[in-house]
């Protein structure tokens, strides 16, 4: 009984033809600090943290050309 449990989970887990796009890390986090589930303005905070990180970043590299 138990094997035919097993065979049926990993049957179970296997991908179909039908496969989705998966949302990027930046995407979910998005979503989770634009909701008002506690922590969210946290998030908000490092969202904004790596944007100022990445706009400095682009600056120094197009000063380097």
């Amino acid at each position: 009984m138990r094997g035919i449990f097993l065979l049926l989970l990993v049957a179970g887990c296997g991908t179909s033809g039908d496969e989705r796009q998966r949302s990027t890390d930046r995407e979910r986090d998005s979503v989770l600090g634009a909701s008002k589930l506690p922590g969210a303005a946290g998030v908000r905070g490092a969202l904004r943290a790596t944007d100022s990180a990445a706009a400095r970043n682009a600056q120094l590299d197009s000063l380097e050309r």
